[in-house]
């Protein structure tokens, strides 16, 4: 028998190589590093992306291989302990940059917190991936901008969307609808208000500054008539759109919202998942449904 040392064998997963309980092929990115890119090796940097003169924290996961890469905006929820930085890795395991962010007043970028600045702040996020200066300096293709978020991050995503002609796409991940939870706080008052406040915010913790959970709670009912997404639904017809609900938070309305788009002519792909809210064990599968979509949309 000849045996031969100093040789190494390197096995390249390529396309989908196993499936989901529906037997839908999980996409290789999800479950699987790329074939390494010695001269274009994907990388991280820091950033701060500019908001009404200010600086948001924010990170570029950056793609391997040789660019221009197309590249998503990736938003976080309602206070962002769950940041889907799983999920960034995903996307740019498949070839697309990710730029995640602190919005104002959030986990130490300078400002203060509101709903209402995590809108301004979400098209400040897209128009800042566009910029000349920035698409060279970060290899981004900016004919191919993605959108996305989950929970507020989903509504602020759909929010900016109902004015962008330019976006090649959008998902929402369990989209949290703020108006709907404004007409929930507008039916109560005095300790039942305050206790289903403090249900409805209990995680804020220190990680806003210039908000609390009745702060929060006051802007929300105060704009639960212009902040409910199902009115919407004509306005989300740009572009494609994914729709992930979850079977045991928001599956509901993410459902409806799905339908009302695809009535007014919008191309949609809407999906639930039977999990929670933060999809706490299915985040394989979250990732498998916006990998494979992000891949299908146009070169």
């Amino acid at each position: 028998m000849k045996i031969v040392l100093g040789t190494l064998m390197t096995f390249v997963l390529i396309g989908a190589i196993h499936a989901d309980e529906g037997g839908k092929p999980i996409p290789s990115s999800v479950i699987s590093d790329p074939a390494p890119d010695p001269a274009h090796p994907p990388h991280s940097a820091q950033v701060l992306v500019p908001s009404h003169g200010l600086g948001m924290n924010a990170l570029f996961y950056l793609a391997g291989g040789v660019g221009p890469h197309p590249t998503v905006v990736l938003l976080h929820g309602f206070p962002g302990n769950e940041q889907n930085l799983d999920l960034a890795q995903a996307i740019r395991r498949a070839g697309w940059n990710v730029l995640t962010l602190h919005y104002r007043g959030a986990w130490g970028s300078p400002g203060i917190f509101s709903i209402h600045n995590v809108l301004e702040d979400a098209n400040a996020a897209v128009t800042f991936v566009r910029r000349p200066d920035i698409a060279k300096k970060f290899d981004i293709d900016t004919h191919r901008i993605v959108l996305g978020g989950h929970s507020m991050g989903g509504f602020a995503s759909a929010s900016h969307a109902r004015t962008d002609e330019h976006l090649l796409g959008v998902f929402l991940i369990d989209a949290w609808n703020v108006g709907n939870t404004g007409d929930e706080f507008a039916k109560v008052s005095g300790p039942a208000r305050a206790a289903l406040v403090k249900k409805e915010f209990d995680d804020i913790g220190n990680s806003l500054h210039g908000a609390t959970a009745m702060s929060t709670a006051a802007e929300v009912s105060v704009h639960r008539k212009d902040w409910n997404f199902l009115s919407w639904a004509k306005d989300l017809t740009r572009c494609p759109l994914l729709v992930i609900g979850a079977s045991k938070a928001g599956g509901e309305e993410n459902r409806q919202l799905a339908e009302a788009v695809t009535r007014d002519g919008g191309k949609v792909t809407a999906v639930t998942i039977q999990t929670d809210h933060s999809f706490q064990d299915n985040r394989i599968a979250l990732a498998a449904e916006v990998v494979d979509w992000l891949q299908k949309l146009p070169n």
